[in-house]
């Protein structure tokens, strides 16, 4: 039975002891995703870098392997990836080989994740290039500068070059922005500053599973430590990522846990997660600290997936779908 509220607030906020279980593998998602549940935990998750170069070295390994399925990707998705720069900042176009001409004057800025020392080079184009494929917008991914190289706040400086440089390009209204885990931190740190900067806001964003704040990861921070199999755990190598890419810096600055800023005045956003995400508080928080600012928002959340498993493969059926669904947020919201 329920406590009355009186008796509730006398309570002692006890923590839940859960005893170990073992939690299969669900049955209600499609076998190619269910073989991505099935993975083991990260390999290494526990044991991060301690040096610079430990971590230019992990990343080097991480994008080799992650960049062998970018191209073929891209072939079955038809969409052709270039590399230039806009501004001095390093970029890569990602352009559908058939644009409709709703879709002619519209542009995408993406800012990729990888715990902001992660997914150099075309590793960071998967959510790109599903993003493009599926939409048939164009779009511009920011190879934003890293550590060991460049420290806080140089990813948002680069992201935030390549955005006042859109907003050339097209109208806002035509802009959306778009990007996950520290991509979706830095595209709510990117609203934030455009709000300061007095910049126009684009059309709409899409903000996926994002590292919102990196002080207090919320309860899925505890409830799906250990079952989410990418993350694994608040205390792995993303923390540490994130300490690293801070640089000193306090983790609670609104331009690292954009969390802590003023969404007021944002464009429609959406946002998408999983139920073994560790960063589903994250998510969640943030769509309802959205809506509480008055600003519409979507939320998708899948099931079964660990974080950032949507952008894995255009073959696994529920990656389409949460591709499909994104776009069509975006063609509703854009100008054209």
């Amino acid at each position: 039975m329920l406590l009355a509220p009186a008796a509730m607030a006398q309570t002692t906020l006890a923590p839940r002891d859960e005893p170990a279980k073992v939690i299969p593998v669900p049955t209600d998602v499609s076998p190619q995703l269910q073989a991505v549940i099935a993975q083991p935990l990260r390999r290494g998750w526990n044991t991060p870098p301690t040096t610079p170069q430990g971590w230019k070295q992990m990343a080097d390994a991480e994008a080799a392997a992650a960049t062998a399925v970018v191209e073929p990707m891209a072939k079955r998705l038809h969409v052709t990836i270039t590399q230039g720069t806009i501004d001095g900042v390093h970029v890569y176009r990602v352009t559908p080989d058939v644009i409709p001409a709703r879709d002619a004057h519209r542009l995408l800025v993406h800012v990729h994740g990888g715990c902001y020392v992660l997914n150099p080079g075309e590793a960071a184009l998967p959510e790109a290039v599903l993003m493009a494929g599926f939409s048939h917008i164009p779009v511009i991914s920011v190879d934003y500068r890293m550590p060991p190289t460049a420290y806080f706040p140089a990813a948002l400086d680069d992201a935030m070059t390549v955005y006042k440089a859109a907003l050339k390009m097209e109208k806002p209204q035509n802009i959306g922005v778009f990007g996950g885990s520290a991509g979706g931190a830095l595209t709510l740190e990117m609203m934030l500053q455009a709000k300061q900067q007095h910049l126009p806001m684009p059309g709409a964003i899409d903000v996926n599973t994002p590292m919102a704040d990196d002080v207090y990861w919320g309860d899925s921070g505890q409830t799906n430590a250990l079952v989410d199999n990418v993350l694994v755990s608040p205390t792995g190598f993303c923390e540490s990522a994130t300490v690293f890419y801070a640089h000193g810096h306090d983790l609670a600055d609104p331009m690292i846990s954009p969390l802590n800023g003023d969404f007021h005045g944002f464009p429609p956003t959406i946002l998408l997660t999983g139920t073994r995400d560790l960063l589903l508080s994250n998510t969640v928080r943030t769509h309802q600290k959205l809506l509480q600012s008055g600003v519409h928002a979507d939320l998708l959340v899948f099931e079964g997936m660990s974080h950032f498993q949507f952008t894995i493969s255009d073959r696994i059926p529920e990656d389409r779908q949460a591709f499909t669904e994104l776009s069509a947020f975006l063609d509703k919201h854009l100008g054209h």
